[in-house]
């Protein structure tokens, strides 16, 4: 899959092929929504917390004797029947942590990479380099390549200190390292900007063995 290479200024700079392996296979929607699955359980902390009838303060005692006063029999104020007594089957702390396969993670990557790739998606420019890093300037980039108020994920093999800075403040943008996106990350974003080097982490990582991409001028 052949895609143009562009400048940061939006200029063509030549045509770049997409490795097949990673954007141009048979999308497994399953793999992608088991990835997401595992992606948003990941971000519940578990910490969710009440008391028991054994945790709550007071009912040392029973409250009054047990026959004689013409009210229902009570053991102790901790009781939930009781307003501030305990929680029957409330929430404890657990993790949600859940297990894939890494083959399936990896088959759900290039899924999502060829659905943006077929949509007509991903954007590919030859390198960012800014003078200072100042959010203008990496909006006046964003607007060259058509990207202005577009999410975007903008994937790196590294990341450039100033062009990290710069980036950071704009509300549609995102910049990730192409070893740590995720499927999550991909379908998120409408717009993926990628570079050279980060095409060929992902043929690396997603597809060992694969031919890295090809620039043609």
């Amino acid at each position: 899959m052949n895609v143009p290479l562009l400048t940061q200024t939006g200029q063509p700079n030549g045509t770049i092929e997409l490795p097949e392996a990673v954007f141009n296979i048979e999308p497994n929607e399953h793999a992608m929504y088991l990835a997401v699955r595992v992606y948003l359980a990941h971000q519940r902390q578990g910490t969710h917390k009440t008391k028991t009838r054994q945790e709550v303060s007071g009912g040392g005692r029973k409250p009054w004797r047990q026959k004689g006063r013409g009210t229902a029999r009570a053991g102790s104020i901790r009781s939930p029947l009781w307003a501030g007594g305990g929680t029957v089957f409330g929430p404890q702390p657990h993790t949600y942590t859940i297990e894939i396969p890494r083959k399936l993670n990896q088959l759900a990557r290039r899924s999502a990479l060829t659905c943006r790739a077929r949509e007509g998606n991903v954007l590919v420019v030859d390198s960012i380099a800014l003078e200072q890093p100042k959010t203008k300037a990496m909006a006046t980039v964003m607007r060259a390549l058509g990207l202005e108020g577009t999410t975007t994920l903008l994937l790196v093999d590294r990341f450039d200190p100033v062009v990290l800075r710069a980036a950071r403040n704009l509300p549609y943008l995102d910049m990730m390292l192409a070893e740590k996106v995720s499927t999550y990350h991909i379908l998120s974003h409408k717009k993926l900007l990628l570079l050279p080097g980060a095409i060929d982490v992902l043929v690396r990582i997603l597809a060992p063995g694969t031919t890295t991409a090809t620039v043609t001028a």
